[in-house]
């Protein structure tokens, strides 16, 4: 990374290679093994990382941090708190809104201020959720009693075996994530969060009368679809720029105050009985107990039980927290600023470790949320491209294209963000919170569950094959593999998907995390004798992208190298773009193209560019266009 004084004499950050400065690729004798040198990948994460805090903070003056602040306050509390009314009910009612809340402020204070990478949103998932009631359910069994000094040894447990991988470098091993197993893992989540949408709209008959079980379904799907027409709209061409850019930025928030509310109307809307947010003391635990737990006294066989609960927290946290990192730095953000895996992974220890003496939900890396923090954060461009033809009845096509230009990447809408929900633990903002009915948030499930679901890669393959095939692009890079191989690919996601879901209904949900884990070694050392490199290279990509990336892993891994077109070209530099194990020089341009993002994460800046194109089509007898190929010639205007 190295700094570039333009015409304009601004300093701007221009990327360097940097996966030379840690790495233990070709290293010979004691210098290969990463257990021998401890320390080393934490040493130069905060060394690459130190020089930008300065710019981190400097950087954050701009209407972009304030968009993205409030955008994320409500994408990580409404999550949170709907998370935490499904643990309340499974555990005791144990875990309540204060633990939530100072679990997710927690963790903004510590990763906005010390983190290598500030912009992965950590706090309380549904994963960590599910995890801490089905302990509950095995703990129940024995002595009830004994639930919050077992959670709090899982989470002392858990935080040594945080700090043992990130001190012995072993977070290098992200680098063998692949989309197969990231897909796998999003479409998991995002069914499991659908699956607790239902949950709470079926607890709502339950607890409440059948008047108020409907009024609730009627709430929570006007909810989502009301919330995910902004976000379409957003992302949309209506209107201008601006308009579309504050649908965008305040897509949760205009919803949420009109269906809240929605309930409070006087008449029959606020006679019906439903449930709302229970709410404690400001700063206070749920339960009439001290902050932290008398972990001490806790019997010596159920320390060790708590042993192996720990590790598969850590199991957990490896793949979510560092794939959420990574989704954060996903390919299709201009990001500058290097990142820190190593480094992040052991603070992540260090407040698991806080919130397993305290008695909080153990905080970790947001996977739907993390991506849309980076998102809020970016500035896009609206490229107008006219396409002319010769035909008479169409003279030219025209076409929006947006383009990520920059990143704001700082630490300030993190720690805001933290601020606000350290905020919202007062008394005021508590009873407001009460007012919120849990329909609500069955909505917030389905809106994050979707998210996960719909853009992701598994759909997009499943579309594909039971498309049309004179509809589909001839650009289109899953046109080089046949479609039974696909479904193969397709299939084994599925497996893995399917079996992980169907554990997670039972108790013994807490071993899902090696389910996951699983899907790395098949994807790395079964896959390749099913699939050729040309296969896997068009149906799969390297997770960790980016070199700024890849620095914090010790560079690419021998065994993924020759997954990317610039790969390729590394390893064999003599063989052609459709030589043995070799890939188009464009595929990854093709690749990047058909993967779409998220439709909430649209916003353009005011102005928008024309790039007028002129393409040479040919017709048939009838005029109409057939095929074509294009050259650019260069012009552009401001609209």
């Amino acid at each position: 990374m190295s700094t570039d004084f333009g015409e304009s004499g601004e300093a701007k950050l221009t990327r360097d290679q940097t996966t030379t400065t840690y790495t233990f690729q070709d290293q010979r004798g004691w210098r290969r093994w990463r257990i021998l040198r401890p320390g080393h990948g934490m040493y130069y994460d905060i060394k690459r990382r130190l020089p930008y805090y300065w710019s981190d903070i400097a950087d954050a003056w701009t209407y972009r941090t304030f968009a993205s602040t409030v955008r994320m306050y409500f994408v990580n509390l409404l999550p949170a708190i709907a998370f935490t009314l499904d643990m309340y009910r499974r555990t005791g009612k144990f875990f309540g809104i204060n633990e939530a809340l100072l679990a997710s402020a927690l963790a903004a204070m510590v990763f906005s201020i010390l983190a290598c990478q500030p912009l992965t949103i950590v706090g309380v998932t549904g994963l960590i959720g599910l995890f801490n009631y089905t302990i509950y359910n095995i703990v129940e069994r024995y002595d009830v009693n004994a639930y919050p000094q077992v959670m709090a040894w899982t989470g002392i447990w858990a935080a040594i075996f945080h700090w043992i991988v990130s001190f012995f470098n072993f977070c290098d091993y992200m680098g063998y994530i692949t989309d197969f197993s990231s897909e796998s893992f999003g479409m998991y989540v995002g069914i499991i969060y659908m699956i607790k949408g239902v949950e709470e709209l079926v607890n709502e008959f339950s607890v409440a009368t059948s008047a108020g079980g409907y009024l609730s379904c009627l709430i929570a799907i006007l909810y989502f679809g009301s919330l995910y027409g902004l976000e379409r709209l957003g992302s949309s061409v209506i209107w201008k720029p601006w308009a579309r850019g504050i649908l965008a930025d305040y897509s949760f928030v205009f919803p949420t105050l009109f269906w809240v509310g929605f309930s409070h109307i006087p008449g029959t809307l606020k006679s019906t009985h439903m449930t709302f947010v229970p709410i404690t003391k400001a700063f206070r635990p749920t339960q009439p107990r001290d902050w932290v737990i008398d972990f001490w006294n806790l019997d010596a066989g159920w320390i060790f039980v708590a042993l192996p609960l720990g590790f598969l927290t850590m199991l957990l946290f490896y793949y979510d927290h560092n794939v959420s990192s990574l989704t954060a730095q996903a390919r299709q953000f201009p990001l500058k600023k290097p990142a820190g895996f190593h480094w992040d992974f052991f603070l992540l220890g260090c407040t698991t470790f806080v919130a397993g003496v305290i008695g909080l939900p153990m905080p970790n890396g947001l996977v739907p949320q993390a991506p849309v923090h980076t998102d809020s954060l970016t500035n896009y461009e609206t490229h107008l491209d006219v396409v002319k033809t010769k035909d008479h009845e169409i003279t030219e096509i025209r076409k929006p294209l947006v383009k990520a230009t920059e990143v704001v990447e700082q630490r300030v809408s993190h720690f805001l963000m933290g601020m606000a929900i350290w905020g919202t633990m007062t008394g005021p903002l508590l009873v407001v919170l009460h007012t919120m009915p849990a329909a609500v948030f069955a909505g917030v499930f389905f809106v994050v569950g979707w998210g996960s679901i719909e853009t992701n890669g598994i759909v997009q393959k499943l579309i594909y094959l039971q498309s049309e095939r004179r509809f589909i692009q001839p650009s289109n890079p899953l046109n080089d593999v046949s479609c039974r191989k696909i479904g193969l690919y397709v299939g084994l996601q599925i497996l893995g998907v399917a079996v992980t879901v169907a554990i997670s209904q039972t108790i013994a949900a807490i071993g899902f995390p090696v389910l996951i884990i699983a899907l790395i070694p098949l994807r790395t050392s079964i896959m390749p004798r099913w699939f050729t490199a040309r296969e896997l290279c068009v149906l799969d990509d390297l997770t960790a992208h980016h070199e700024q990336v890849l620095a914090s892993l010790g560079g690419r891994p021998k065994k993924m190298r020759g997954l990317t077109a610039d790969d390729g070209d590394e390893e064999d530099g003599e063989s052609g773009a459709n030589g043995e194990g070799g890939v188009d020089t464009n595929l990854d341009e093709q690749r990047d193209i058909s993967r779409q993002r998220s439709r909430s994460a649209v916003r353009q800046r005011m102005g928008s560019v024309t790039r007028q194109t002129m393409h040479r089509v040919r017709t048939d007898e009838n005029g109409r266009v057939a095929s074509g190929d294009s050259h650019d010639d260069g012009r552009k205007e401001m609209s």
